[in-house]
């Protein structure tokens, strides 16, 4: 009898079993299990930034073919879905609706522009989704559905600004693109350079489709400052720097605190004798970290591919992002906005790590010169990481909103 009851419950047992395989294996729920895991990335490309950005989208895809080249996630692909900002925020908000909808992308990635981010950022609140913003930017908010990879000003824009005070002197002159990225940033630079006995003796803002270079340096020539804070975006500063070579003003210090390096070598930085730039990233740093990344990113969108410092930034939020889905088990969206916090992952320039009471990166500084080759060579780094503060410290939380309410910042 027990040999009975048991061969009937074995029987019984292997009937299950294939029921159940025979259920996992229907066409559905194989579909299902094999489906990808769609990320989604907010990139102009077919804008006028869409020169600008094209290293962003290479970090990006480097990132997602390293993954599946390792055997996807959880056993799945991941999938790159584009949604093209054409470098306007409305366009750009309807793209991640249209990727968190339609396409279910379970996170994005993006925004190289403080108007896109200000765009998505609603859209992504209201949907309780995640965004990963990889450039450095003007600081001045926080969001629960973000994650900042990018820098604040007090890890690249303010300890740039003192060392170029103590190197050529206190007589600012800032100079940046129309729009709130520049009009921020120089909100709390002003603020920042009175604090430090300095003066600012002219704010310029040129529009991105129409920059009138040639008035600028007149007035340059004019006020005769110490060093130029430059927060240009895009092709306007080859315009500038065209301007200052005609003019004879190539001796004129300057700091860029926006162009990234491809662009500086494009638009002819080099030219200047006495440029630099504030940056976490640089193509030419040591190591063999670095040496493996340029050399996969290269064979994997050509030899002729540029690494930036944003674009680095996007590549670690991907795999920032992997690593929190790794430890779950699951590409849930609210599970890894938590987990995400406590990842730390290898970089090219060393490690990232999250800062979870800010949803920053904690990241290093370097400020470089720009070679006549449009190369770059460090001439200050910090000996440590630094700590993200997106409010500055120096004044209170409602001093920034206020003095910045005309440019729409938002707690």
């Amino acid at each position: 009898m027990r040999r009975q009851s048991a061969l009937a419950w074995g029987g019984a047992l292997l009937l299950v079993l294939a029921l159940l395989a025979v259920w996992l294996l229907r066409p559905g729920a194989r579909d299902a299990r094999l489906a990808p895991i769609v990320i989604g990335h907010l990139q102009d490309l077919g804008g006028p930034l869409r020169s600008d950005e094209a290293p962003l989208l290479a970090g990006a895809r480097l990132a997602v073919e390293e993954i599946n080249r390792s055997g996807g996630l959880l056993g799945r692909r991941v999938e790159l879905a584009l949604g093209d900002t054409r470098s306007d925020a409305a366009t750009g908000a309807a793209a991640a609706q249209a990727l968190i909808e339609k396409r279910q992308a379970v996170a994005l990635f993006g925004c190289w522009t403080t108007a896109c981010r200000d765009a998505v950022r609603p859209v992504v609140e209201r949907h309780r989704h995640l965004l990963f913003h990889p450039a450095s930017y003007e600081g001045l908010e926080q969001s629960p559905h973000l994650v900042y990879t990018g820098a604040t000003p007090n890890q690249f824009a303010l300890p740039a600004t003192a060392w170029a005070l103590r190197q050529f002197g206190r007589r600012v002159y800032l100079l940046g693109s129309e729009g709130p990225y520049s009009r921020r940033l120089h909100v709390l630079l002003g603020d920042f350079i009175r604090l430090r006995g300095g003066e600012v003796l002219a704010t310029r803002y040129l529009p991105r489709d129409a920059p009138d270079a040639a008035s600028v340096v007149r007035e340059l020539r004019e006020q005769r400052p110490d060093v130029v804070l430059n927060t240009l975006g895009g092709a306007s500063n080859a315009q500038l720097f065209d301007a200052l070579v005609e003019a004879g003003m190539t001796d004129l210090p300057m700091l860029s605190l926006k162009a990234t390096e491809p662009e500086l070598r494009a638009f002819g930085g080099g030219r200047l004798a006495q440029h630099f730039m504030a940056t976490s990233y640089l193509q030419s740093l040591p190591g063999p970290a670095n040496a493996a990344f340029l050399a996969a990113l290269r064979s994997s969108q050509g030899e002729a591919a540029q690494a930036s410092d944003p674009a680095v930034s996007l590549y670690i939020a991907i795999r920032l992002w992997a690593a929190a889905v790794r430890e779950l088990g699951s590409p849930q969206t609210d599970a890894v906005n938590a987990n995400v916090l406590l990842q730390v992952v290898e970089a090219p320039q060393g490690y990232a790590a999250m800062d979870p009471q800010t949803r920053h990166l904690w990241r290093p500084l370097r400020v470089a010169q720009v070679a006549p080759d449009g190369g770059l060579k460090e001439v200050m780094v910090l000996p440590r990481y630094v700590k993200p503060a997106p409010w500055p410290g120096f004044r209170s939380v409602a001093y920034w909103q206020t003095a910045t309410a005309d440019v729409g910042v938002r707690p």
